[in-house]
């Protein structure tokens, strides 16, 4: 090739047509890629610095993701305070609820519902992670956050423990005790006689002497006794009715012992005797020796278990007009019956079973009466005027005040209104926690939410700034390139009428 010799002309054509080529890649590419630098060798300052702003700003990319994920487990965190304060909310509802009773067993159950209360509290807690970083658990989940790439600039947001509500560094709320209930039991016996009281003249009054009833042979002072089976029988003490004492003196005296009821109907002279135990009466001078009846043959009462269809009234500690009432240890009166002659065991029986956390049963063999109460319990028997000391009477001796009680082996933590009050401190304590918690977790959210928004706002700016360094100007490059178009089609012109005056020579031939 080297042995061919263009003219001058088409030499500076043809150049054209190759710068022009050359021309029309290099704006082609620029198109192409949308870069009017794509090497350090098209513009070195250029090319380093935009390098150096789309690194910056690839590294301040990286952080948003990071800052992104930060926000997530800070939102998490905040849902489940949200929660949490609710479920408090709840618990703080159920302490006034309590307060607002005076029943035991109610409290009680406030109690295991407000326990319950806790455990959802903790559970809420636990979940409340994003990621496996929980700021409601503790220790271990601080969160760092970095705002810059070479992290001098960064938050730190320190994690709480709401995963144990007993702790006292987070919401010092611990369980209640739920109380333990307690047992007690007395018997039902019961059995009784009927005297005839005559004299010359016909039936007594309550106001006749003793002496003038033809059933007694004695004026002496006349004894109960209270264990038939014994060799020297068992006076009760000071129960005795002395010479010149009256019917009414009589009944007085029965009534007086515990355990022991008379009633005397005056329209036929009849004294009736029921008692809890087996008794006799006697005469001072017989009682010493011997079990002889000197008031009649059938002054012998033979005690024996209630069965429970028998009424209440056929034992020495009931009458009718009788009311037994139920109260708890708070003197909340849970319920009462009012004893007729017709009530009998098996009602009342029924009638204890019919409070929530009271049970009872009876055993006919024994007329044993058991009673479990999940709460503190008294059973109470009252007589018009005057306390029923007969009730649940034992070997003559009363019970105090004439009532059978029971104390719960433990009691619930809202059993007192100073109890459920503490409780309420403590509740009102963990909402101001919470609160100021919420604010915390508020404010550090704000901050990353503003430090992603101003660092995506960097990161554009430092892509900006690197495009306006490397970035084509499409509308230019179209330009230019249509140009080079033109020009390419003129060069090939030009190069056409430079080979038409070479070719001119060989007309001539």
């Amino acid at each position: 090739m080297s042995g061919i010799t263009l003219s001058a002309a088409v030499r500076q054509n043809l150049l054209t047509l190759q710068n022009t080529s050359i021309l029309t890649a290099d704006v082609q590419n620029k198109l192409a890629t949308g870069l009017k630098v794509n090497s350090a060798l098209d513009n070195p300052g250029n090319f380093f610095t935009a390098s150096s702003l789309n690194s910056r700003a690839s590294d301040l990319s990286s952080l948003l993701d990071d800052m992104g994920q930060s926000v997530n487990t800070i939102k998490a965190a905040n849902d489940g305070i949200t929660s949490i304060t609710k479920l408090v909310e709840s618990a703080k509802a159920k302490a006034n609820q309590a307060l607002q009773t005076q029943s035991q067993y109610e409290r009680k159950q406030f109690a295991a519902q407000y326990n319950e209360l806790l455990t959802q509290i903790e559970d809420t807690a636990k979940d409340s992670s994003y990621k496996g970083k929980n700021l409601l658990a503790g220790l271990g989940n601080d969160l760092r956050t970095i705002f810059n790439e070479d992290a001098t600039s960064r938050l730190d947001i320190s994690a709480v423990d709401f995963t144990e509500t007993s702790l006292s560094n987070g919401l010092n709320l611990s369980d209640l005790a739920e109380g333990e209930g307690g047992a007690t039991a007395f018997n039902l016996s019961g059995g009784q006689t009927t005297i005839t009281l005559t004299g010359a003249d016909g039936s007594l009054n309550s106001s006749s002497t003793l002496s003038e009833s033809t059933a007694i042979s004695t004026t002496t002072t006349l004894q109960f006794i209270n264990n038939i089976e014994a060799t020297a029988p068992a006076v009760i003490a000071g129960s005795q009715v002395t010479a010149g004492a009256t019917v009414q003196d009589l009944v007085n005296e029965l009534n007086s012992t515990e355990g022991v009821r008379a009633e005397f109907d005056e329209t036929n002279g009849q004294l009736t005797i029921y008692s809890n135990e087996d008794l006799i009466i006697n005469d001072t001078a017989a009682a010493s020796t011997s079990v002889a009846i000197t008031i009649g043959s059938s002054a012998e009462v033979d005690a024996s278990a209630l069965t429970s269809g028998a009424t209440l009234i056929g034992s020495g500690s009931f009458k009718a007009g009788d009311t037994i009432a139920l109260t708890d240890g708070n003197n909340y009166e849970l319920g009462s019956l009012e004893i007729e002659a017709s009530t009998t065991v098996n009602d009342l029986v029924n009638f204890i079973n019919d409070f929530n956390g009271v049970s009872s049963s009876y055993n006919n063999t024994t007329g044993r009466l058991s009673i479990t109460s999940e709460t503190d319990l008294t059973v109470q028997s009252s007589r018009a005027g005057a306390n029923n000391t007969d009730f649940a009477s034992e070997a003559f001796a009363a019970t105090t005040n004439g009532q059978k009680s029971l104390s719960a082996l433990s009691d619930s933590g809202f059993a007192t209104d100073n109890d459920i009050n503490r409780v309420l401190t403590r509740i009102n304590n963990a909402l101001n926690n919470l609160r100021t918690q919420a604010s915390e977790f508020g404010t550090n959210l704000s901050i990353v939410e503003n430090r992603q928004d101003f660092t995506r706002s960097i990161v554009n700016t430092l892509q900006e700034g690197a495009g306006k360094l490397t970035l084509a100007d499409t509308n230019e490059e179209g330009a230019n390139l249509l140009a080079l178009q033109t020009r390419q089609q003129l060069a090939s012109t030009s190069l056409s009428f430079a080979s038409q005056a070479d070719q001119t020579v060989l007309s001539l031939f």
